[in-house]
């Protein structure tokens, strides 16, 4: 049986992606020290499908703020997902430029979304799969196996897991290098690296037990630290709170409004985290409670729309430069919403309302690409899980970019791109000028073909695209791109991890 003859078939998501690996590759590499095992695909579809359209990108280094570097987190562009604190989803250095361009990935039977790298280069990943979750290492360039821990396994409780982030979704790379991920035993885990003459490994260093505090429906979202080195975490049931990284006391505020995305955090010591019904910023008062700054509302349906995980906004707030903070509502259309970001405002703290996309076709589940002036934000309206894009199918197009008018007077269009990216976290490398989507082309022919693609920040332009692979396991499910400092692009799927590099 073809892949795509399984993938045609009426059965669940869990039990396609079961069928689909059992059928097409051996099991993930449990040893470590282990060569990579490419995520299984089709080779007559790989044939079928254009691997590389467009040409060669000429660098145009784009401006932007120097992002403050937290002093507890690893260096930007090296510690979660979004980059660094303020969550810009933006890279210093170059990613692919399109030059004979090269593929592989490694099959691991989950999806390693979440991505950092450590001090000597190697990749330290959190792999969520029907099976459990685990803490990775690997090899930037082979994807090789180098460690690998066990953290607690999913509990039916979390949800659906193709749209639940908690248990490691969100996790950072602290000051040390080592991985502080929310688990799904309701702990954050500290889990620092080891060497030996068996090679790296990882341990346990501490855990700080959130139980008593949730409930059994509850999971931690995401955890990031202050300034001052306290660790906030969000909960997905709105619980708000601070750890004392030395005594591990615990403070917190209950909002009674879901949280479905991770948080920012700046400088002055505002954490910024978005619920289903408002965005809101935190200052931690004398004792290190949290304490709400301010509260705006959005405008929001009420609507779980196709291509979101909650009814509210999709999107993790981005920090952009010293003055504002960008997140999207819930209208119909969506708007891009910035605000003023410091404690006090003289006037409206609101400096624009911007609508993308079309009417009834119009969602995002992914944090915004945020400079000091121009916002990037992705459609992923149509996205409702795994099967919504096999057997050729894809979702609604649209990747924009909106700039912040000079003086903060409101926000103005700057270009609309057609391409279509399902829900991929899309990045930005100032170095070069190119904005890295991950799409996916609707065909007739009924082949699920995945590309890296790159845009022009300027114009918004296709560039280039290269395919990443076919099929199931090549699918992102939220997971971002992300850029490493040797300019290699990964990108987590369902599959495992896949990289793209220059030749």
């Amino acid at each position: 049986m073809r892949a795509r003859e399984l993938l045609g078939r009426s059965v669940s998501v869990a039990a396609l992606l079961v069928g689909l690996f059992a059928l097409l590759a051996p099991g993930p590499a449990a040893a470590e020290g282990v060569a990579a095992t490419p995520i299984p695909q089709n080779p007559s579809d790989v044939e079928a499908v254009p691997a590389f359209t467009g040409s060669p990108a000429k660098p145009r280094p784009v401006f932007a703020p120097t992002v403050p570097q937290n002093p507890f987190m690893a260096p930007n562009g090296r510690s979660n997902l979004h980059d660094d604190a303020y969550m810009t989803n933006t890279y210093t250095w170059s990613g692919p430029l399109g030059n004979s361009m090269q593929t592989l990935s490694t099959f691991q039977a989950a999806e390693c979304g979440s991505l950092t790298v450590d001090r000597l280069g190697r990749l330290v990943t959190v792999c969520i799969g029907l099976e459990g979750v685990r803490v990775l290492m690997l090899d930037p360039r082979t994807l090789e196996l180098l460690a690998a821990m066990e953290l607690p396994p999913r509990k039916a409780s979390t949800g659906n897991p193709f749209t639940s982030f908690s248990g490691g979704g969100y996790f950072y790379l602290d000051q040390n290098d080592r991985a502080v991920i929310p688990t799904t035993n309701n702990q954050i885990w500290v889990v620092g690296e080891t060497s030996g003459p068996s090679g790296p490994g990882f341990e346990l260093v501490r855990a700080y037990d959130l139980s008593s505090f949730m409930s059994s429906e509850d999971a931690i979202i995401s955890a990031l630290p202050d300034w001052s080195g306290r660790i906030w975490f969000a909960t997905t049931h709105g619980l708000v709170g601070t750890i004392d990284q030395a005594s591990g006391a615990v403070k917190l505020v209950n909002l009674g409004e879901a949280i479905g995305n991770s948080f920012a955090v700046d400088k002055t010591g505002g954490v910024f985290i978005v619920t289903d019904r408002a965005l809101y910023r935190f200052d931690a008062a004398a004792d290190n409670s949290p304490r709400v700054s301010w509260r705006e509302t959005y405008a929001n349906i009420g609507i779980v729309k196709p291509g979101q995980t909650e009814d509210g906004s999709g999107t993790t707030p981005n920090l952009m430069g010293g003055k504002y903070v960008a997140i999207t509502d819930n209208a119909d259309p969506m708007d891009v919403v910035v605000y003023r970001r410091a404690k006090s405002v003289t006037g409206s703290r609101l400096v624009c309302t911007v609508p993308v996309f079309e009417p009834g076709a119009s969602s995002t589940d992914n944090s915004l690409i945020g400079t000091g002036h121009s916002i990037v934000v992705e459609n992923n309206f149509g996205y409702t899980g795994p099967t919504a894009t096999t057997n050729g199918a894809s979702t609604a197009p649209g990747i924009e970019r909106i700039d912040i008018n000079t003086g903060g007077t409101g926000c103005s269009p700057v270009w609309h791109s057609p391409q279509r990216a399902p829900s991929a976290v899309p990045k930005l490398s100032l170095a070069n000028g190119l904005v890295y989507a991950y799409t996916k082309p609707p065909r007739s022919d009924e082949i699920d073909a995945w590309y890296l693609t790159a845009l022009s920040f300027r114009t918004g332009a296709t560039v280039y695209e290269q395919l990443a692979g076919t099929g199931l396991g090549f699918n992102s499910n939220y997971a971002p791109v992300s850029i490493g400092p040797d300019g290699s692009a990964y990108v987590g799927a369902l599959g495992g991890l896949v990289e793209l590099r220059d030749g």
